[in-house]
């Protein structure tokens, strides 16, 4: 059941169960009416068949009688002067619901004579008092109908609280726990919270692998540096150290072909260090990735993986109007198509391998396609690098997709936001 069959059962039930008992009050009131006429009517004629009966009767005992009798919508006196006018309530006189005064008759019934005057004014109190009464009855109806709207709303709503304090846990990384709710509309956001708590635990889990890959890589990186410090540029400065103290015990007795040979040595150890430590930068961070060098960097990233035997050919293709980019977005550039053409080499089994990177109205475009296996039946698993470049991408504000091409092949596309014009970014900072 829905919450709005359920808020109309309630609703409509109690709004029932308050007509009834509307209606119940009005036929009670109606009753009452009907027996106060009655009465009235049976006291009247049983003071006509005692008045007319033969017999004297002081006029004190008629005027006790008439004053106990009580009459309904008439005034009977022995005298005339008797018939004067009832004050009327305020209420009757700020309606204007006064009654006009009636001259009296005189009757006579056997030996007495009687005057007798219409009373408008006991059914203007009668009127008054019914409308009283269902005012009284609307007031306490419009109560109670607010009243159920209230108990209804609160008890629909309940289990809000529960979404609440699951919605918390959730944010606390603790388990949310949802009960089983009874309404289809509560069911469907539990539902939701749920995958909303399972997608949170894959990406936390794919998160701390993340971590763990990287604080490898972290470590294979200074191992491999440490490495090449050692055996590479340990080795040229062993050798430069060598011929400097060759230098320095035979520098009285070498002539002038012998320094020349040393200072060649020299220059031969110094140039290889530097080949050393520019490919080691490199290695580190791309050189001169800025609006003018991201596609020299580019073109050298793919032309380093076309020198070797990888089978796949590759192309690049570059938009020959590129926008100025920052070197923070041409560092994620560089990293997303240098993951992108490492995963195509271990994956992909692909012959044919085309990066292309432009810009259309919505930002930068970058795709790295091949003619590989394309994606696994299971789907593309995000954890390691696919993982790394959806967060530096996200860090950048961009985003990542991955999808299969036909007949066979994968594209990933990245796509990064225009960059801020400068004045934008100083104001930022």
């Amino acid at each position: 059941m829905d919450l709005r069959k359920r808020l109309l059962l309630w609703l409509g039930g109690l709004l029932a169960g308050l007509l009834l008992m509307a209606a119940a009050i009005s036929l009670h009131s109606l009753l009452g009416d009907i027996r106060s006429e009655i009465s009235a009517s049976e006291r009247l004629v049983a003071f006509l068949i005692s008045a007319s009966q033969p017999g004297p009767a002081s006029a004190a005992e008629l005027e006790n009688q008439l004053q106990a009798a009580g009459f309904r919508h008439l005034k009977i006196a022995t005298t005339p002067d008797t018939l004067q006018a009832d004050a009327h309530s305020p209420l009757a006189r700020l309606l204007g619901a006064t009654p006009l005064a009636a001259a009296p008759h005189r009757i006579r019934l056997g030996e007495q004579e009687f005057w007798i005057a219409p009373n408008p004014h006991s059914e203007i109190e009668e009127r008054l008092a019914s409308t009283v009464r269902l005012c009284i009855t609307l007031l306490l109806y419009s109560g109670a109908s607010l009243l159920a709207a209230w108990w209804a709303t609160d008890r629909a709503l309940t289990p809000v609280r529960e979404l609440e304090a699951g919605l918390l846990r959730l944010a606390e990384q603790q388990p949310s726990a949802l009960p089983a709710f009874a309404l289809r509309e509560f069911r469907r956001v539990a539902q939701a919270i749920d995958t909303l708590a399972g997608a949170l635990e894959t990406a936390r889990a794919a998160r701390q692998q993340l971590a763990r890959d990287l604080l490898s890589v972290q470590e294979s990186e200074r191992q491999t540096l440490a490495r090449e410090l050692h055996d590479d540029l340990g080795q040229s400065l062993t050798a430069i150290g060598l011929t400097a103290a060759y230098l320095e015990r035979h520098a009285a007795r070498l002539d002038a072909a012998g320094i020349a040979a040393c200072a060649g040595e020299l220059k031969r150890d110094v140039r290889q260090i530097g080949e050393q430590l520019r490919r080691m930068l490199k290695r580190l961070r791309p050189h001169g990735l800025d609006a003018a060098g991201l596609g020299s960097a580019l073109r050298d990233l793919v032309g380093g993986w076309q020198q070797r035997e990888t089978g796949i050919e590759f192309t690049l293709q570059l938009a020959p109007d590129l926008l100025p980019v920052a070197a923070g977005e041409a560092l994620v550039i560089y990293r997303t198509v240098q993951e992108g053409l490492t995963n195509v080499v271990r994956h992909s089994a692909a012959a044919h391998c085309r990066i292309a990177l432009e810009h259309d109205a919505d930002g930068l475009l970058i795709r790295v396609e091949d003619d590989g296996k394309g994606l696994p039946e299971v789907g593309v698993a995000r954890r390691g690098g696919l993982l790394g470049m959806e967060e530096r991408l996200a860090m950048a504000g961009g985003r990542m997709t991955v999808g299969s091409l036909a007949p066979r092949g994968l594209c990933l596309e990245a796509r990064l936001p225009h960059p801020a014009p400068e004045d934008e970014r100083k104001e930022e900072a």
